[in-house]
């Protein structure tokens, strides 16, 4: 089964001045995630915009799929590492998860991120039913609880039927309810270890993993991945001490760099430090001067 741990970043898409998918920008985010020794890549999530692209075959989430899967690939061939690539494959619409999911399987992705149907607001059987859909399809499944924005919570009873399906092995939880996180390490974790619980919080990620996660689907590993593996392997480690001071170095960072939404507040501290992002797609939009302010600060604060 896959183990997934550590540092995963929930990759951005570059955008051009003129608002089109920035493909070599994306190529060198990619090829600087690996050279910092990232555990994974999640691309075409929440954190890539992924609504506003063109899922036309050929067009942009196949061009962006293509790029990371070459560039993981000769990483792969080159070092002898192996790098998880983890594919968004999230929709409100089951019969088109099972699409996203079947994409996933067919270009060689190791995981698929199935994300709790949104705007529909299902019931717990109906979010069951769901992903016993998508875990049909035959290839890993990452489940993703992230009820702030979806509108609906994964009860943990809910997940723990969830997690005796076949192919799933994982929950990035968001929910931002650490007790639910416990519950979740308790009834699913503690049976199966090999299941990943993975935050999807940058500022849980620690509280996490002292209660026995597995590491963290990172917003902030963006820019500083090499910094959020420290973190994690140092938790996994046992070193509790080290990476508490980690955390509360980078804890200013961890708030700035969701001050303003995101991608939009990532992607504003990616430019001051010269790394590829550019411009968000509407209804997203620039971060505010006051939130600039804010990850100036916190960049210079946090010696970023």
């Amino acid at each position: 089964m896959l183990k997934l741990q550590g540092a995963l970043t929930a990759m951005i898409t570059p955008m051009k001045s003129d608002g089109s998918v920035d493909y070599e920008g994306f190529r060198t985010t990619v090829k600087f995630q690996l050279e910092q020794g990232i555990d994974g890549l999640v691309p075409l999530g929440t954190t890539a915009e992924t609504p506003t692209l063109d899922e036309t075959p050929g067009q942009e989430e196949d061009k962006i799929i293509s790029i990371i899967m070459e560039e993981v690939k000769a990483f792969e061939k080159s070092t002898g590492k192996h790098i998880p690539v983890i594919l968004g494959a999230g929709s409100n619409n089951t019969k088109d998860a099972v699409l996203y999911c079947e994409r996933a399987k067919r270009v060689g992705a190791d995981a698929a991120l199935v994300v709790t149907p949104y705007y529909n607001k299902p019931s717990q059987e109906g979010i069951y039913r769901h992903f016993e859909m998508v875990s049909k399809v035959g290839v890993p499944i990452v489940v993703y609880n992230i009820a702030g924005r979806t509108g609906v919570n994964i009860a943990t009873e809910t997940l723990v039927r969830i997690a005796s399906l076949p192919n799933i092995v994982g929950v990035k939880e968001a929910s931002g309810n650490i007790n639910q996180m416990m519950d979740v390490i308790l009834s699913i974790k503690e049976k199966n270890p090999d299941f990943a619980v993975l935050s999807g919080d940058d500022a849980l990620t620690l509280p996490l993993m002292c209660m026995g996660g597995d590491g963290v689907v990172s917003v902030v590993s963006n820019l500083i991945p090499k910094q959020i593996v420290e973190l994690t392997h140092k938790a996994l480690n046992g070193e509790f001490a080290e990476a508490r001071k980690i955390h509360y170095r980078l804890l200013p960072f961890f708030k700035a760099a969701f001050v303003d939404g995101n991608p939009s507040s990532i992607k504003y501290a990616m430019k001051l430090k010269g790394l590829p992002s550019g411009s968000c797609r509407l209804p997203l939009v620039e971060v505010c001067d006051s939130a600039k302010k804010v990850i100036e600060k916190a960049i210079k604060d946090c010696n970023i």
